[in-house]
């Protein structure tokens, strides 16, 4: 004799639909402002839930920060299309981890009784954007009038590097992400070829896995040593990474996901096998600048609110049948894994990665969460996890996704800061002066693959970190060739790099 199910409580917040939107400019389809992206992924994501009037119940429109166009509110212009009666409109600040954060705070906007159905939406066409930049002509895109209200804030904003690293001119991701990945070399105790052949091969399984998704902006598998070898088509970047290391932002793509509670897909007649459920969610953020991290190749918020989510939906690493690890570049996806105790024996993509099936800065883990939820429908019962990571290795979030019932009977959340916030930190030398020892580098290099600028994270006798800079060739051959990490340099007040 079976046991009936236990009913489902009708606050419990299900995912019924997504979206995902490719337009490809690069093969003659008509260039699309972002709005437009959003909204097509929307219609789609309606689609998806096998029944119409679906876009119509929305109670709130939720759009992650778009950097190819400026809308006052993007939310309000996303409604106007579908022809929707003034929901309310959010906007988050910059960050990849939002969009999984966004979906932990809707699940339990729905679970508590504050929304019934909730529209997800994020879009770049930043190919177009940059084309037009670069042949100074102007997008005729919408400007809204300045009396348009802002959308509601999701998050405080707040500046990502501190003043350590700016006044070194280390600020962008592609400077940061290398020389995470040498600081997890040297930690790990490999050679520089033994670290360039282990992200080639990650990065090549990623290439096989958007082959198959039919969602990828690049479909096409690349060899180890066609993403580890330095080419005019494939240059060098931040030492170690090449181009193919590297996420992927020339694209034009746009996602949207549909939320509601049980109680409001049963009224609209969606079928029960499109109901993807939100195990649960957890959210926190590391030391938030570089300066103060007490080392740069590890993650205490991954490890701390990684297993959080696991713990909340009931199981382990093991017990996932599916991971799509953030993965805008190799050193975010290797520390990921390892803090959440995956191997890299296994796959760690469901889209094909950043690098492959596209990069469209703030929203990639909206196609993530879209694939996952396509991938767990074709496998009922087994459970998926998708990250998400803004910033430096700073801001991570978490969710864990199923078409059964969570196990705990709704959806759960915490965020793990005050257990992150505890743990040790560095200060900062803005000054330093005399020998200090060499804790990872980075060598950036021009469009022509030629060695430019090494920036580095020093350790000073006392213990605090300081950042350096050089443009010296033989030094910054040494970087490339060599492994500095632990050998002792000197440093100028200004960070002007020497080595001894």
């Amino acid at each position: 004799m079976t046991t009936a199910p236990a009913p489902l409580d009708p606050r419990t917040p299900v995912l019924v639909g997504t979206g995902q939107f490719n337009n490809r400019v690069d093969r003659g389809e008509p260039v699309l402002e972002p709005v437009d992206l959003m909204t097509e992924a929307l219609r789609r994501a309606e689609a998806d839930t096998g029944t119409s009037g679906v876009l119509g119940a929305a109670d709130s429109v939720r759009v992650l920060m778009l950097l190819s166009w400026r809308y006052r509110n993007p939310g309000r212009l996303v409604a106007e299309r579908l022809g929707l009666d003034d929901p309310e409109s959010i906007y988050t600040v910059m960050g990849g981890n939002y969009v999984q954060t966004l979906v932990n705070r809707t699940a339990l906007d729905i679970l508590e009784g504050r929304n019934d159905l909730v529209l997800l939406t994020g879009g770049e066409s930043w190919r177009s954007r940059t084309q037009a930049r670069s042949a100074g002509t102007e997008l005729d895109w919408t400007v809204e009038d300045p009396s348009v209200p802002d959308a509601l804030p999701f998050s405080p904003d707040r500046d990502l590097m501190g003043p350590g690293e700016v006044a070194r001119g280390i600020f962008m991701p592609v400077q940061v992400y290398p020389m995470i990945d040498n600081a997890l070399r040297a930690a790990d105790g490999i050679s520089l070829d033994e670290q360039r052949d282990r992200i080639a091969r990650l990065w090549s399984r990623f290439s096989e896995i958007a082959v198959d998704n039919p969602n990828a902006w690049i479909q096409r598998s690349y060899s180890p040593s066609e993403i580890a070898t330095a080419t005019p088509d494939n240059r060098m970047i931040g030492f170690p990474y090449t181009k193919l290391e590297n996420s992927n932002n020339m694209v034009e793509q746009g996602a949207g996901l549909i939320m509601c509670s049980v109680a409001r897909a049963e009224s609209l007649g969606i079928s029960r096998d499109r109901w993807v459920f939100v195990h649960s969610g957890a959210d926190a953020s590391d030391h938030w600048f570089l300066s103060n991290r007490d080392n740069l190749w590890s993650s205490p918020a991954m490890r701390t609110a990684g297993r959080a989510a696991l713990d909340l939906a009931g199981t382990g690493p093991d017990g996932l049948a599916y991971v799509d690890l953030y993965s805008c570049f190799p050193s975010a996806v290797q520390i990921a894994a390892r803090e959440l105790g995956l191997g890299t024996d296994r796959d760690l993509t469901v889209t094909g990665g950043m690098s492959f099936a596209g990069g469209p800065w703030n929203n990639y883990a909206m196609h993530g969460i879209a694939t996952m939820s396509d991938v767990v429908r074709s496998d009922p019962g087994s459970l998926g996890l998708c990250t998400a990571n803004g910033g430096y290795l700073t801001k991570h979030a978490f969710g864990v996704y199923g078409t059964e019932p969570p196990a705990a009977g709704a959806f759960r959340w915490c965020s793990t800061q005050d257990e992150v916030d505890a743990l040790p930190s560095r200060e900062l030398d803005p000054e330093p002066q005399g020998e200090t020892e060499l804790e990872t580098y980075t060598v950036m290099h021009d469009r022509d693959g030629s060695p430019e600028t090494g920036y580095a994270a020093l350790r000073m006798p006392d213990g605090r970190r300081a950042w350096g800079v050089t443009t010296d060739p033989d030094l910054m051959k040494a970087m490339t060739t060599e492994e500095l990490i632990g050998r002792t340099v000197s440093v100028t007040p200004d960070g002007a790099l020497a080595a001894d």
